[in-house]
This record gives structure tokens, C-alpha cells and sequence, in this order.
């Protein structure tokens, strides 16, 4: 069973690693995915050994809040995420009143500004920095009470080195003043001015509000990488138009259920996934599949929820409404990816694990070995509050999640749900790339292509096929009759029929013998066929499925039905071969159309007719020479196929079977999009990795500074800059990953 939780009090990479190890404790959790982007978590656990009060109660016990995840309406959600920003906008607004109050009282004597005469006095210039400090550290005490608890429950994370370091600040301060105080009652003026210049309660102010400053700047970075998730809501009407009793009945979404009629007029947008039963309208599906045209649907077709009728009106009977319609099941897919874990992630966890501990140990050595060296309280202080502050763990908890959440998105808009975290990296290695035929390379509905005839009409033979093929429920034949259902046929009567098996048919149109079928059939019955020979080899290298038409025992014609390949197949095999990618069609259909088909999207390596089991075969075949496969198909035989391969990519279009065996999935069906997918996930795998290569530099980098190995040369990272460092490197990690809404496809004409 998978569970959904919301966790509160999670501020970096280090909380969550603590939240995920203490729920993977948990006897009977499969696995556990804290994404710290969203502060969620989802569960993989068995249902009958674990219940959810287990799993919050364990996030718990680990200083952590958490809850089942509960949706609510849009706006509900909205609301509440504009009331907390509010709220902590106000909240630093006001520190940072203060902090400027409490600068210009520690700083303005250095700048000529004038200062009350009052504070002249050392007490109460130390006493009145105290008070203004005070309001600072009410309005962020979150730092304290989460960093102190965590601390005190051997999961010390970010706010710990933050409490730890503002702490040690606000304590130094209030010994200074005790030491003001002594050398005024024992009027010692050189103690007094000592202490009097080196009150640390500025530091701890800066360090309180710039990093709230900071946190404030990433969720507000954080929350443009949801905007993606947030746009597929809007899209979801809030009424529907029931039509009950031949009346209409506006209803809220919530009360449609299956069954259900609506009604769509023209302009509106369609509430819930179902198939029109009266009327016809042209569709905008782009906001679901990325297709900029409108699709023409009419009684029988499937629509589908969120998309907008453009022209036209009709009715359609509800098939699919709450969380089991396209656009909740996008929706779905898309938080599920961003709550999933790359590998490439797993060091990361790791190392934030063991993060602030080990800042926490460097801190006190720092301090150790300023004052065997310097001698200086003060500034060893300093020196390990800023080690304390700059180290910042958050930057590697977000480098991951906020790449893999604006990547999902930006795959979302265009079509491709990807469904994990880890198919975006599988996808990035992926070097062969394995495409079945039918209704991936090529449309998946067989029409005719051609029509030859000897010493006779088009017309006349068409006819003739048509009434014979009318009585035939064989695929082709559907082909045949909607091609002369284009051309306006005269009606013929048929008053014999019969079907021979691997053959074609046979009967009696207008009473004359007419033969549709191969060269058996022809055999069969001593009809000449060495006249078309030609014909029919041309064809059949073209990979058409052709059948001769006899009259009376004498060919009249050849009808050529093929699969048509797909508009953009070839442009998309083509940028492939051009990225280095070896492509393989693999089919169930006969060596000469797979040929065919092959020679002409571009393909150089096929094989043919393989059984739905041989499929799985072939890319076992493929992995076991090396190879990191992605399989490309649409139907229940592709399945297996689609689990076998290193990457399983369906067709949109195609059974629900193949896009549950998959890792991507393309909502248009073009082959365009694969390509698409592949260039994204290179795109998002080289930010994720530019993101991580950031965070890790920044620690190693600062932190060596702030600890004063620099100090030779007069450079030093006093705790206020150091706070400021902080805050901007976890900016920048959200800024590089929003680059990615950027993205566009590039593809090789052919």
C-alpha cells in the first residue's frame, strides 16, 4: 500500500534523511520518499503489518510533525498557502525593522551618525541592543525550539547549527553586559570598554533575519516549481451541466457520477473523462496531450476532462470522475515523480546524514584553535559561529527534488508523464532505443493506399470489392469499404459469400464470380495473375498487404492496404541516429514489411516476426550485450517488453495494460515526443548534477574560509556575511533549476 503524509518541520537535507531513516524503521515500510521541495512524504508499506498511526508516530518520535495527506479544493489550498506567506512576510518585515534599529545602535557611532544621549551610558547601550534583539528572536524562535529539540533527539539538522550559533551570540552578549555591569559598580573603565565593543547581539540579529530573508526568497522560488501541478489544476471546471429528464441541471464536479449525461456547449471547458453519445464538436486538447491543433470528435469518441470545446455541442455520458480521470491521474503521476528519489540523489541523502554533526565537531575545533592561537575569545567565537551558519546542508535536500519537480512539469505541459524520478535517470543513459511497428512507428489502422486496374474502371471494381467485402468482418475489409464510402460506389447485390481462410473471399456480385484475395486463392480457382506480377512485387517491397481482385476469372485490379507510417516517425528516428542512439524495430508482421517500414523511416537494424514473449526476449538479447534499452510500444503484446527494458515508454493511445507497464508515458502519440523525453531527461539529469557539484562546492569552499585558513591573507567571513552565504546558496540551487521551464525541443528535419 502506498500512503500519502504531510510532514511539518523539515528545514533541510539533513531532516529529510532523519524523517525518511526513522519511517524505514519502521517494521513492515517497503520504502519511504521525504521530499523536502513539497514537505511530503509517501509511504510503500504492507497494510496488514504497519498501520498509518505507526508511521506518525515514528516521524514523530523523531521531532517531526506529520499527518495523512488530505486533498482539499483548489482554492482552499491557495488560500491557506497566501495567508502562511503573508504571515511570515509580516514577521520579517518587523525583524527586519528591528535589525536596522539594532544596526544602527552597535554600528552608526562608526559612521558619525548621532545617538541619543542616554545611550551614551555602557549599560544602557548594551541593556537597549538587548531589548531591540528580543522581538528578532520571539518572531524566529522556530529556530531555536526546532534546532534545541532535534539536537536533544540526536537529529540535529540545519535550524540546530543556526539556534547553536545565534545562541552563542545572544549568551556572549549577556556575559558582556554582566561584565559592563561588574566594571561599572567596581569602576574598572578598561573592562567596561572593552565589553562595550564587544556585544554580539548585531550577529545573532543578522543571522536570525537574513536566513529567515533567505528562506523566505526559496519558498518563493520553491513555489514557482509547482506552478506546473498548480496549472493542471486550474484547468479542472468547478461545475458541470447535467442533463436529467430531459432538463438541465448545473452541478458542482464533486456530484457527477458515473452514468451521469452532460452537456458541453460550445466555449466550455469538459468536466470529466466519457464518450459522446449525441452531437459533434471540434476539441483543444492541448492543455493534456500538447497538441496546439483541435481534434474533431463526434458520437462514440472519448473525451476527456479539462480540455475545451472550441466549436460545436454535444452530449457524453460520464465514465471516469474523482481521481480516476486523465487529468487527476497526470496530476497524480507528476507529484508521485517528484516525490520519488533519483539515485543520483542517494549520496546526498548520505552525506546530509552525517552533515551537521560533523559542522557541529569542526565548530568547537575552530573555536579550540583560535583561542590556543589567538588568544581572543571574541574572535574565536566568531570564527566558529560562522562555520555554524555558512554550512549549509539545505542546498543538497533541494538539488534533486526541485529539478526532478520542474522537469515532471515542464514534461507534463508537453505531453510526457513521466512517473518516477529514477526514469529520468534511466532515460539519460539509455543508448538503444526499440520501437514496435504497429501503432508506434506506424498509425495502428490499416487503409488503402493504392488501387490498379486492367482494362476496367476504378469505379467498377471498387464497387464490386465493396458489396463482397461488406459481408466480411476481416480488418481489411473495413479499409476497403471506407475508401469507397470516399468515392460514392453504386450499390451491388451480393447473393453469394464465402470466406476461405488465409485465402480472401470469393461470391457473386451482380451475378458475376468475383475473387478478392493472394496468389492461393488465384491458384486455387486458375486465374492468370502473371501479368501483375510486377505490380504485386513493387508492392508487397513497399511492405503493402495486396490483394487481386478477379471478375469472371480474369484480374482486373490490385488494392494495395497499408499501415501508414506516422507523419513524424522518421523526423524523430532521425534526430535519434543523430544523438548516437542505435534504433531496432521490433515486430510481430512479416520480414518484408518490416523491411519496408524500416527502410523507409530509417531504421537499418529490424527483426521481425516475433511473438509477444520473443519480445521480452529480444531485449533481454540486447541488455545482455551491454546495451541500456528503451522500449517504445502500445499494445498488450509490448507489455512484457515495456518491463523488461531499462526504460518502458508507451503510446498515449494505446492499451491501459502497456501504459501501466511503463515508466513514460506520451499522451499524443508521436514519436516526436520520445525524442522530447530523451533530450529532457538529459536536460534535467545535467541540472541535477550541476546543482549537486554547487551545493557540494559551496561547503567545501566556505566553510574552509569561515573556519580562517584565509585569515593569512586577511580574509575572514564574519557570522553576518556568513548567513547571507548561506541563504543565497540554496537560492541559487532553486534559480538553476527553474532554467529548466525553459526547455525546447530540437529535432533533425528529414
Amino acid at each position: 500500500m502506498r500512503q500519502k503524509y504531510n510532514i511539518t518541520g523539515m528545514t533541510c537535507a539533513a531532516c529529510q534523511t532523519h524523517v525518511a531513516k526513522a519511517v524505514s524503521n519502521v517494521k513492515g515500510v517497503k520504502e519511504a520518499n521525504v521530499n523536502l521541495l513539497t514537505n511530503s512524504m509517501v509511504v510503500d508499506y504492507d497494510d496488514k503489518a504497519v498501520k498509518p498511526e505507526d508511521v506518525i508516530h515514528a516521524i514523530r518520535d523523531s521531532g517531526y510533525g506529520a499527518s495523512v495527506y488530505v486533498d482539499v479544493k483548489k482554492d482552499e489550498a491557495r488560500a491557506r498557502k497566501k495567508r502562511a506567506i503573508r504571515i511570515t512576510k509580516i514577521k520579517l518585515f518587523i525583524s527586519i525593522g528591528f535589525l536596522v534599529v539594532l544596526l544602527y545602535l552597535s554600528m552608526g557611532h562608526m559612521l558619525g551618525a548621532p545617538i541619543p544621549t542616554f545611550l551614551h551610558e555602557p549599560i544602557a547601550y548594551s541593556v537597549t541592543q538587548l531589548v531591540v534583539l528580543i522581538p528578532i528572536i520571539i518572531l524566529n524562535f522556530h529556530y531555536f525550539t526546532s534546532g534545541f529539540s532535534k539536537l536533544f533527539k540526536l537529529a540535529p539538522n540545519m535550524d540546530t547549527l543556526i539556534a547553536i550559533g545565534s545562541s552563542a551570540a545572544i549568551l556572549y552578549g549577556v556575559f558582556a553586559i554582566t561584565q559592563i555591569i561588574v566594571g561599572t559598580l567596581t569602576s574598572n573603565a578598561a573592562l567596561v570598554e572593552t565589553y562595550r565593543m564587544q556585544l554580539y547581539f548585531e550577529a545573532a540579529g543578522t543571522i536570525l533575519t537574513l536566513v529567515s530573508l533567505g528562506k523566505f526568497f526559496e519558498n518563493l522560488s520553491k513555489s514557482k516549481t509547482t506552478d506546473a501541478i498548480e496549472k493542471l489544476i486550474d484547468l479542472a471546471p468547478e461545475e458541470a451541466i447535467l442533463f436529467v429528464d430531459g432538463n438541465e441541471m448545473i452541478v458542482p464536479i464533486e456530484e457527477v457520477i458515473l452514468g451521469d449525461t452532460v452537456i458541453v456547449k460550445p466555449g466550455m471547458s469538459i468536466p470529466v473523462d466519457g464518450r459522446i453519445i449525441e452531437g459533434s464538436a471540434f476539441i483543444d486538447e492541448s492543455s493534456i496531450t500538447g497538441e496546439s491543433l483541435p481534434v474533431e470528435k463526434s458520437v462514440g469518441d472519448k473525451v476527456v476532462g479539462a480540455t475545451i470545446n472550441k466549436t460545436g455541442s454535444f452530449k457524453f455520458v460520464v465514465e471516469k470522475v474523482g481521481k480516476d480521470t486523465t487529468l487527476s491521474q497526470i496530476i497524480a503521476l507528476v507529484e508521485e515523480a517528484g516525490n520519488s528519489k533519483a539515485p543520483m540523489a542517494r549520496l546526498a541523502d548520505k552525506v546530509a546524514g552525517i552533515f551537521v554533526p560533523v559542522v557541529m565537531a569542526l565548530s568547537i575545533v575552530v573555536f579550540t584553535v583560535w583561542m590556543i592561537i589567538s588568544k581572543n575569545f571574541e574572535f574565536s567565537m566568531g570564527m566558529a559561529i560562522s562555520v555554524l551558519v555558512i554550512s549549509c546542508p539545505c542546498a543538497l535536500g533541494l538539488a534533486t527534488p526541485v529539478a526532478i519537480m520542474v522537469g515532471t512539469g515542464k514534461g507534463a505541459e508537453n505531453g510526457i508523464l513521466i512517473k518516477s524520478a529514477e526514469a529520468f535517470e534511466k532515460v539519460h543513459k539509455v543508448d538503444t532505443v526499440v520501437f514496435d511497428k504497429t501503432g508506434t512507428i506506424t498509425e495502428g489502422k490499416p487503409e488503402v493506399t493504392d488501387i490498379l486496374v486492367y482494362d476496367t474502371t476504378q469505379s467498377e471494381v471498387l464497387s464490386k470489392v465493396a458489396a463482397l467485402e461488406g459481408k466480411s468482418e476481416h480488418p481489411l475489409a473495413s479499409a476497403i469499404i471506407e475508401k469507397a464510402s470516399d468515392l460514392s460506389y453504386k450499390e451491388k447485390q451480393v447473393t453469394e459469400f464465402s470466406y476461405v481462410p488465409g485465402q480472401g473471399v470469393q461470391g457473386k456480385v451482380d451475378n458475376e464470380d468475383v475473387l478478392i484475395g493472394n496468389l492461393s486463392l488465384m491458384k486455387v480457382h486458375t486465374v492468370e495473375t502473371t501479368h501483375v506480377v510486377g505490380d504485386l512485387d513493387r508492392l508487397s517491397e513497399e511492405g503493402k498487404t495486396t490483394l487481386i481482385v478477379a471478375i469472371n476469372h480474369k484480374v482486373v485490379g490490385l488494392i494495395a492496404i497499408a499501415d501508414r507510417v506516422k507523419k513524424t516517425s522518421a523526423e524523430a528516428i532521425a534526430t535519434l541516429r543523430a544523438n548516437g542512439l542505435d534504433v531496432v524495430l521490433l515486430t510481430g508482421d512479416n520480414a518484408r514489411t518490416a523491411k519496408a517500414i524500416a527502410k523507409q523511416v530509417g531504421i537499418e537494424h529490424f527483426i521481425a516476426e516475433v511473438l509477444p514473449d520473443g519480445k521480452e526476449k529480444e531485449i533481454a538479447k540486447l541488455q545482455a550485450e551491454g546495451h541500456i534499452v528503451m522500449m517504445v510500444g502500445d499494445g498488450i503484446n509490448d507489455a512484457p517488453a515495456l518491463v523488461k527494458a531499462d526504460v518502458g515508454m508507451a503510446i498515449g493511445a494505446g492499451t491501459d495494460i502497456a501504459i501501466d507497464s511503463a515508466d513514460i508515458v506520451l499522451m499524443r502519440s508521436d514519436l516526436l515526443d520520445a525524442v522530447s523525453a530523451i533530450q529532457l531527461s538529459d536536460k534535467v539529469v545535467r541540472n541535477i548534477k550541476m546543482n549537486l557539484f554547487w551545493a557540494f562546492f559551496y561547503n567545501i569552499v566556505t566553510i574552509p574560509v569561515a573556519a580562517g585558513v584565509l585569515f593569512g591573507l586577511g580574509i575572514t567571513l564574519n557570522p553576518s556575511i556568513a548567513s547571507i552565504a548561506m541563504s543565497l546558496s540554496s537560492v541559487t540551487v532553486v534559480l538553476n533549476a527553474l532554467r529548466l521551464r525553459s526547455y525546447k525541443p530540437h529535432f533533425i528535419t528529414k
